[in-house]
């Protein structure tokens, strides 16, 4: 099967993806690849280290991470987008191995070739977000939808009843 994509310097931020063939929606593009770790060893590893509002690690839950830091592949550097043409799919593992979930990049809607790929990056962080939060980790992805941040509103807590 012929290489759709390829790694690029992006109008939206330093590098990016990008078709090199048509994409068709609902088409698998490729899995986001890198270590599995648990949560604290990230911690462990980056957590002293200043913020720059930019990250290879993706979220698999509550206990465990996938660092493209560590032997990542192209799809790390997808950037984010608030109008994205596709969204990260996670699949979870069959037999209940939440460090055996992969994610994969999927076409939201048909992309040409030479077009941009990007996803919403979904970020929603625990502190409150402050001004300075939604400056370091701004949105430059230039959409009509742009929200000026890749920060996502926090989830609303059911009603205790």
């Amino acid at each position: 099967m012929p290489k759709k994509i390829e790694r690029r310097q992006s109008s939206i931020h330093g590098s990016g993806v990008f078709a090199t063939a048509p994409i068709a929606k609902g088409e698998r593009i490729v899995r986001y690849k890198g270590e599995v770790r648990t949560h604290a060893e990230v911690d462990a590893d980056y957590g002293d280290e200043d913020e720059t509002g930019h990250t290879f690690l993706f979220s698999l839950g509550d206990e465990y991470v996938i660092d493209a830091n560590r032997d990542g592949n192209v799809a790390r550097w997808i950037n984010h987008s608030c109008n994205p043409n596709c969204e990260a799919v996670q699949t979870e593992d069959r037999k209940g191995r939440p460090h055996k979930d992969k994610v994969h990049i999927h076409a939201l809607r048909d992309i040409a070739a030479g077009e941009e790929l990007s996803y919403n990056y979904g970020i929603v962080l625990d502190e409150p977000h402050s001004a300075a939060l939604k400056r370091l980790w701004a949105c430059h992805c230039g959409s009509a939808r742009c929200t000026g941040t890749l920060l996502q509103p926090k989830r609303r807590r059911a009603p205790r009843g």
